[in-house]
């Protein structure tokens, strides 16, 4: 991964003492923010942990320094430095004067989104999630710079605090190609997120921190207008989203139900529970656990329904290391969301779909098992990249060979839409008794599972 940052460009604004010290910090380039407070010795906090950067306390003047020297600070207490991405905020008291500032490292990382590139190229709407300082805004940044340079969509990014494109007229270089709308004030956040869908014809629309119950009905808006969305909140995993009524809206909202004494007792469950209002406006949900660890949740729709059931376990976490290696792991499902039989006598399996997240349902031969477990299988893809499922194969250390002749084919693996619509397909497939296996979409973790039953 390759950074870009100015933090020179922050530094030569602060006072003599802080400057000094922190050019001749070892741990110069692992600086998060600095913190300047009236009265108090400035601070500098590292990825390693906070240190004094002086003896001598903060002045009025040593603010009054700084601030000269930066943007004027607008109604969200935010400023910045022109080309750069640095944000300071500052701390008011209750005549308005600033007695304190936190001074963040703004960074553009090139390369830090490849483990989640697939993402990105299923045109699904993609929300991020983590806590304060996990590198959010970076991460955005970066999404933004991939969609409009490496996949030459229209990107419009809605940029609240010039967080994402720094504070400038001129946005900074990092965000690529994509178009920058600024926000005079953050209550009219909402209105800009439409105000670019309707005035500038955007592919993809890119907004940092989603906050109110106005911002998460126009990214709803938005979605059922076909444009993708990439967003941020707060928030560490996708239950914070539904204990919290402004942004539940994102995920689908959620509602009360009353079910009938029967149907109650063949749920097993109260009579009064809880479900998912409508479709999320995201599809897709990353958790940023670290800034190399990632939950990934491939139907934000099924986890939440899951979810309110109390029978959710399965995840996937993609690590990516230094060298560029993406490690993914994942955790199954409980055994009572679906239920797999198998018959050694005939080599026959049986998959029954309880939750609609799962293989359709079908009872096949696994003949070419018969022989050898070693024998190579022979798939036929249908309306799935090719090469997601090769590099699943591969990592799998499957046999196989991929084909295009249908007669040829061991099994059939497609997704599930596309093989309802085709009938001529499921005729020839029977005719010739070919296994087939449908997946929802491109959800990686039931493809694994698959292979693992043949393996």
């Amino acid at each position: 991964m390759v950074r870009d940052e100015d933090l020179d460009n922050l530094i030569k604004n602060l006072p003599f003492l802080i400057r000094q010290n922190i050019n001749q910090h070892p741990s110069k380039q692992k600086l998060i923010e600095i913190v300047i407070d009236l009265g108090r010795r400035p601070e500098a906090r590292f990825t390693t942990g906070p240190e004094y950067l002086s003896q001598k306390v903060i002045s009025w003047q040593d603010i009054n320094h700084f601030t000269k020297r930066i943007s004027k600070f607008s109604n969200d207490n935010r400023a910045g430095i022109e080309r750069t991405l640095h944000r300071i905020s500052c701390i008011r008291n209750r005549q308005f004067l600033i007695n304190g500032l936190t001074c963040r490292i703004g960074r553009a990382i090139f390369g830090t989104i490849s483990s989640v590139r697939d993402l990105l190229e299923s045109q699904q709407s993609i929300l991020l999630l983590g806590k304060p300082g996990v590198g959010k805004t970076t991460i955005i940044r970066e999404i933004a710079r991939v969609l409009s340079d490496e996949m030459e969509k229209r990107v419009v990014i809605v940029d609240t605090s010039n967080e994402i494109a720094g504070d400038s007229d001129i946005p900074h270089s990092a965000i690529g190609r994509a178009r920058r709308m600024q926000v005079a004030t953050t209550d009219l956040q909402h209105q800009i997120m439409i105000e670019a869908v309707e005035n500038h014809m955007p592919q993809v629309i890119v907004i940092d921190e989603i906050g109110t119950e106005l911002e998460a009905l126009a990214a709803r808006t938005i979605a059922e207008k076909g444009v993708q969305l990439v967003g941020t909140t707060h928030g560490n995993c996708l239950e914070n989203l539904i204990k919290n009524p402004p942004l539940s809206d994102l995920i689908g909202g959620i509602q009360s139900v009353t079910l009938s004494d029967d149907e109650a007792k063949r749920r097993g469950t109260q009579k009064s529970i809880i479900e998912r209002k409508a479709y999320p406006a995201f599809q897709i949900a990353i958790e940023i656990n670290t800034e190399n660890s990632w939950t990934i949740h491939e139907d934000i729709k099924s986890s939440i329904d899951l979810l309110l059931r109390k029978s959710f376990t399965g995840t996937q976490v993609r690590e990516l290391f230094l060298d560029k290696r993406t490690f993914i792991k994942y955790k199954k499902l409980q055994t009572d969301t679906f239920t797999l039989l198998k018959d050694s006598n005939n080599l026959k399996i049986q998959t029954i779909n309880r939750s609609n997240n799962w293989f359709t349902r079908s009872q096949k031969s696994l003949f070419y098992f018969q022989n050898s477990k070693a024998k190579k299988c022979f798939i036929f893809i249908y309306s799935l990249p090719s090469n997601l499922i090769s590099e699943i194969l591969n990592k799998l250390k499957f046999q196989y060979v991929l084909t295009k002749e249908l007669q040829k084919s061991s099994i059939i693996v497609g997704s599930k839409v596309s093989l309802n619509q085709n009938f001529k397909l499921k005729k020839l497939a029977q005719q010739s008794s070919i296994p087939v296996y449908s997946v929802n979409k491109e959800n990686i973790y039931q493809i694994i599972s698959l292979v693992k039953l043949f393996k």
